[in-house]
């Protein structure tokens, strides 16, 4: 199977979608396809069924990210029929980070947003994402599962060897735009373990965490452990798309 890099795009919160369209033009040399988060870190933005219409109509594959936090049963089920209406048959089921206004709802889980979708039509391509510990044996029966970003290679791989699936599996990679972006990721996320190295490179030069982000894809694809790369270059995907589209024809 050829090595999948699956590339999360920025999503609008403005009606505007000319971004977006940037974003997928630049990126569609290294896509394999392209993941639209749901009202992303909390925020409200663009429906993800509605962008990853756009990015199918702009002739490249989608997968609409849908969270268990912003929606009730029939406000799902709206979802699903508003995807086979525009051909978006490619999901990815999450929990939701804490909403920045209103309240998380509790009607749904991701469980029950697979069984739903399944229920709903069973040629649904349905994913769920993962921490870096013990898969659950419902996610085990996804199609497709997303491992969270890492920046070491050798605790993505660990992680493989200690909960293998017969699904493909998409090892997270995260560019870091700045050293700013490092620090308040790591206050966010106190479970992500950035490198001391990176962060101090990150003071001094603006294209450390595109370098490294782009060679831990290249070393993932070279141990063969994963299908491919769930890859987020945010506000970095021009340098993300220069840099990777040398290393993978190489």
């Amino acid at each position: 199977m050829t090595f999948q890099v699956v590339c999360e795009i920025e999503p609008p919160t403005t009606p505007d979608l000319k971004k977006v369209r940037h974003q997928i033009g630049t990126l569609s040399s290294i896509a394999s396809s392209f993941l639209i988060p749901d009202n992303h870190i909390g925020r409200a933005t663009v429906s993800s069924v509605a962008v990853a219409h756009e990015v199918e109509m702009m002739g490249g594959r989608s997968i609409a990210c849908l969270n268990s936090r912003d929606r009730n049963l029939l406000g799902f089920q709206r979802d699903l029929l508003t995807a086979a209406a525009y051909g978006v048959d490619q999901f990815l089921f999450v929990y939701g980070d804490k909403p920045t206004s209103g309240n998380r709802t509790s009607d749904l889980t991701v469980r029950s947003m697979i069984e739903e979708a399944r229920a709903f039509d069973p040629a649904f391509r349905v994913g769920a994402a993962a921490g870096l510990k013990p898969l659950p044996a419902f996610k085990r029966a996804a199609d497709f599962v997303f491992v969270q970003a890492s920046f070491s290679l050798d605790a993505l791989l660990r992680w493989r060897a200690e909960n293998p699936v017969d699904v493909p599996v998409y090892a997270g990679v995260l560019v870091l735009a700045s050293h700013n972006h490092a620090r308040r990721l790591a206050a966010a996320i106190p479970d992500i373990d950035i490198p001391d190295s990176l962060v101090e490179a990150l003071a001094t030069d603006r294209m450390a965490g595109v370098d490294a982000a782009c060679e831990l894809v290249t070393s993932i694809q070279e141990s063969g452990a994963f299908a491919g790369v769930h890859l987020i270059p945010v506000s970095r995907y021009r340098d993300v798309e220069s840099r990777l589209s040398r290393s993978l024809r190489a």
